[in-house]
């Protein structure tokens, strides 16, 4: 997945980057992450997977000190070019270039669906993170990753395609204002991040399940998704 989102960087970026092309980040799971994040200021917060820097500048005007990651050398130079730019650091989610303990906050967006290794990734996390630091993280719901609905209106059946409980790949294009963007990604039950946190020692203190937004099912043929939830949102804490 590491070389696929690698050559997606260009793409990623234009698609990133241009309003109102991705509502579900905008009206969906930016507000739900905004809404488990701790309230204190002036947090050391790592951005995990950072890709082209969205997240990690949003999180500065809200007076986080956040320093970026990511495995994809293309996707680190995006970050650290874009105006205002902060450290952005090319480097592996399986072995952190930290020393223990180094921040508070920890935000893995979207992000460990598309990490090869994410147990590790999810160790490493809670080696960095001080105890009484949190991990908030988001991934594509393990429901909809692992099916599709059989049609277009509201209540068109949601069907299982392969196996919930095994993984897959779920490489998917989507196409939208002339950008052709790849997703590299891999379809995980909810058990597989449970037990990555559950080995890490991080304790789960709340999980949102967040549908479509009402403004972005209005139309008939979107209500269906309405009906399943679109994302997982989990936040997890180092225990003292």
């Amino acid at each position: 997945m590491r070389q696929g989102w690698a050559a997606e960087a260009a793409n990623w970026a234009a698609f990133a980057r241009t309003p109102g092309l991705d509502g579900t980040h905008e009206q969906v799971n930016l507000p739900t992450l905004l809404s488990l994040l701790p309230r204190e200021a002036g947090q050391r917060t790592l951005d995990l997977a950072c890709g082209e820097g969205r997240l990690s500048r949003l999180l500065s005007t809200r007076g986080h000190q956040v320093v970026g990651i990511d495995a994809a050398a293309a996707m680190v130079r995006l970050a650290a070019t874009h105006e205002p730019a902060g450290p952005a650091i090319n480097a592996d989610a399986a072995a952190l270039p930290f020393r223990d303990a180094a921040f508070e906050l920890v935000v893995a967006y979207m992000c460990l669906h598309d990490i090869d290794a994410m147990p590790d990734a999810i160790a490493e996390v809670a080696r960095v993170l001080r105890p009484g630091g949190r991990l908030c993280a988001a991934i594509p719901h393990p429901l909809n990753t692992a099916g599709t609905f059989g049609g277009k209106s509201a209540d068109a059946p949601f069907v299982i395609t392969g196996s919930y409980l095994d993984t897959a790949a779920t490489d998917m294009v989507l196409r939208r204002d002339g950008i052709a963007l790849t997703f590299h990604s891999e379809h995980r039950p909810i058990e597989a991040y449970s037990r990555a946190l559950e080995r890490a020692g991080l304790l789960i203190e709340a999980i949102r399940e967040p549908r479509a937004a009402e403004q972005v099912a209005a139309a008939d043929a979107a209500q269906r998704w309405r009906r399943i939830p679109v994302s997982l949102h989990i936040r997890a804490v180092k225990p003292r």
